[in-house]
Order: structure tokens, then sequence, then C-alpha cells
């Protein structure tokens, strides 16, 4: 008799605290040379739009829920189906002033570096493009969120704040981009997630003046082979490392990031067994004249294997060009807020080499060229 009643109590609790929210952002974008979610070097410059609805709710004190569904069209990297992005259960096992434990269940998103967590609001991005030597656009979906759990913890002390977490979950890795960029090919077969895992650790002083952090993962995926597919069973493994440093004042901010990347092939048989890292490092110094008007420059820079910074053994091996292999990004950019919940952005990129370039935007027969050019506007609107 007493179910119906503590039924309906949960059911309302929940309708009470349960928030709604959302974006959508629409971009132009025009390239000297070059493809950037879609054919922007020719008469294709809307072709990156985002449009997401997210929903949160505490049903108890110690549970939260939280999930956003997403459409985002980004050249041939996304067609604008509707995507589950994240969905998660968060329960607190212990929270009190000085410190608190919790565990994440679902579909969750990744602790890396500063920004991936939030890195599809517009408003939460420090330009209309994160660093691409380190927030890959072309591997977004592999990036941003897996299925597993993570446990996380803040210990706070004076001035001082502590946060972190830790967590095993499956990747996901059907995107057909994910081939091209770790195979250089569309191969009969087809990726499947293992174990993987991954972990952040940040050190905050006086509410976030100055962030210090470390994150690393741990991402295995196995290659299974198809139809007369000339590659064997196999496993890639990828391990990301990224230090973060970020400093801020009323004014402005300055931030570095410097990652290292650790690939390791293994078993593919057409394609020799090899270890390699790449490196990727950026600086980034914004200034906020106004509430209004924010300013920004940074320097990009990214190697896809430090051991052969400038590619010329890559090019050798396969006739490719070496500049596939490198990637240094100058970039201005300028926001303006007319409100709360419309913002416009804008920037120019200056860049020499292609290594973050889309394969899918930048198919043969047409060459990349080395340098070039970029133009990107951006208005977003939240909810």
């Amino acid at each position: 008799m007493l179910a119906l009643p503590i039924c309906n109590a949960y059911a309302d609790r929940l309708v009470d605290n349960m928030q709604v929210h959302g974006f959508v952002s629409q971009a132009f974008i025009s390239s000297s040379d070059n493809n950037f979610w879609g054919e922007t070097s020719a008469d294709e410059h809307f072709g990156f739009s985002e449009l997401g609805v997210n929903i949160s709710a505490q049903p108890t004190s110690d549970l939260h829920l939280a999930g956003q569904l997403l459409a985002r069209r980004a050249g041939n990297l996304d067609d604008g189906d509707i995507r589950l992005d994240y969905v998660l259960a968060d329960y607190s096992i212990m929270s009190n002033q000085s410190r608190s434990l919790g565990i994440r269940i679902g579909r969750i998103l990744h602790p890396l570096g500063l920004y991936n967590e939030t890195r599809d609001i517009a408003f939460t991005r420090p330009g209309i493009l994160l660093p691409q030597s380190i927030y890959f656009d072309r591997t977004r979906d592999l990036a941003f969120s897996s299925d597993g759990f993570q446990f996380h913890g803040e210990h706070r002390t004076g001035s001082n704040e502590i946060f972190w977490q830790v967590g095993s979950a499956l990747p996901i890795v059907d995107s057909p981009e994910l081939e091209l960029a770790l195979l250089s090919n569309d191969w009969p077969g087809k990726f499947e997630p293992d174990t993987s895992y991954l972990g952040r650790l940040f050190w905050e002083k006086n509410g976030g003046r100055l962030r210090l952090g470390l994150s690393y993962g741990y991402v295995d995926m196995i290659y299974k082979p198809g139809l007369l597919d000339p590659l064997s069973r196999g496993h890639i493994t990828f391990e990301p490392a990224i230090f973060s440093l970020q400093y801020n004042e009323e004014k402005w901010s300055a931030t570095t990031e410097y990652a290292l990347r650790k690939f390791d092939y293994k078993g593919l048989g057409a394609i020799n067994d090899q270890t390699f890292t790449g490196e990727s490092w950026y600086l980034q110094g914004s200034y906020r004249a106004t509430r209004e008007w924010e300013i920004f420059a940074r320097y990009d820079n990214l190697f896809a294997d430090k051991g052969d910074r400038n590619g010329e053994d890559y090019a050798a091996a396969t006739s490719q060009p070496a500049y596939g292999r490198y990637a240094r990004d100058f970039t201005l950019g300028l926001k303006k807020v007319f409100t709360p919940s419309f913002m416009v952005r804008a920037e120019y990129h200056q860049v020499d080499g292609t290594a973050w370039l889309s394969t899918l935007d930048n198919q043969s027969p047409t060459v990349p060229v080395r340098k070039w050019d970029m133009l990107a506007l951006l208005a977003s609107y939240r909810f």
C-alpha cells in the first residue's frame, strides 16, 4: 500500500529538480586551400552546425542524473543525425566541507585536459576551434565519451583544491574517420573496443586563479578483419598524457598544454608492428577588455611522430607529403557577447602543415596544400 505514494513522491522530486538546457551554433568557414568541416576551399562555407539538448535531475540528495542529445553537422565527419552524447548516473558516496567521493556510471565524458568535457558548448571553448594539436575534431567521438564507470573526488584545504577522476570504459570506435586516421585506408574490417582506462588529477589555487593538471589514458582497440582483408586481427593501443597549466586574472588568462601520444600497433599483418610517440603543445593568451569583448592569440604545434618531426622519414617510406605529419597553427580570435545567451566569434588561422585535417574532407585526387589560411565565424545561442 505504501509503494504507490513513495513512487509518486520520488517522481515529483525528480520533476521538481529537473533542468533542461541547450545550445545551437552555426559557423561560416572559408579556407584558401584544404577543407575543414566541409569543402571550405570551394563553395561549402556553412558545413558546421550544432544543436544540443541536455537534461539533468537530482531525484535524491546523493544521486544526480544527466544526459545530452546532440545533432552535429561537420562536413563529412558528421551528418547531423541525432546521437546520445552522454548519459550517466552520478552517486555521491561521501561529501563534507573538506572532501567528497562519488562514482559515475553510463556513457561518461572523458576528463582530458582543460576543455574536453565541454568541447561541444561554444560558450566554454577558448575559440571556435579548440587547439587541434590536442583536441582533434577528426577523432572527436573517440576522445569525447565512452561507456563505463568513473570514480571522482575532491579535497579542499585553505586556498587549495585537488580534483581527481579515474575509471574504466569501452571506447567508441565506429567512426569512419578513425580508421583513416589510424590505418590510412578504409579496410574491409572494423574496430572493436577493448577495456580502456582514463584518469585526471588537477590542483587549483585561489578558486582557479592557478590551475595545474595531468591527464592520462590507455585506449585499446581491436581490429577485426573483414572479407578478403589483407590485415590480420590485431591491436592498436593509444596512450595520451596531457600536462595542463593555466593562470587567470580578472582581465586576462594564460594557458598552455603539452601532450605526448604513444601509439603501439601489434599483429595487423600487412601493417608492420610499430611504436611511435606523437608530441603537441600550444600557448594561448586571452584578454577580456570588457564583459562583452574578448580577444585571444594562440600558437599550436603538432608532430605526429616526435622522432620524425619534419615527416622526412615518413615521406621517404610512403611517397606521401612530409607536411602531412605536422601542423603549426597561429590563430587570432575575437569574441563579442551580446547577451548572456548569445555570442559571436571570429578567428583567423595561418597554418603550416596538414596533420590534423580530416581525410574524409580532403580525399584524393586533391593533394593537400602545405601552407594555408582559414577564416571562421560562429554564432551561438544557449538556453
